[in-house]
């Protein structure tokens, strides 16, 4: 499962959340109890900051081509990554595009990526 966004736990369980001052946005893909449905497989309950613990920025890192990467995204058997070795002459060896200053990304087979890991900030 490729993830790139703030958990968080609550009840015992750990919902996709979004942090917002005082309060905090759980999601999940299932109705339940106190979730409100807003959009097709996405519910949301909106909870006082206070009733959830350890509330994290999770990302997925992995290795492409010999070198460090995160995963931004995933289509169609392609993964979207961004290269966090922070050598240019590399990034641009690997054919990838500047989507800023200093910020390489690009597309890559599933397949040919190794090392895939959640990383918890």
């Amino acid at each position: 499962m490729i993830r790139d966004g703030f958990v968080a736990r609550w009840r015992g369980d750990e919902y996709d959340a979004s942090p917002h001052g005082t309060e905090v946005r759980l999601y999940r893909v299932d109705p339940a109890d106190g979730f409100t449905e807003v959009r097709p497989g996405r519910y949301v309950r909106v909870v006082p900051m206070t009733e959830v613990s350890g509330v994290e920025y999770v990302r997925t890192a992995c290795t492409w081509r010999g070198q460090p990467f995160i995963v931004l995204g995933e289509q169609d058997g392609w993964l979207r990554l961004e290269y966090t070795g922070g050598h240019w002459p590399v990034a641009e060896a690997l054919g990838l595009e500047t989507f800023d200053y200093g910020v390489y990304q690009g597309w890559a087979p599933a397949g040919d990526v190794t090392d895939l890991r959640e990383q918890r900030l």
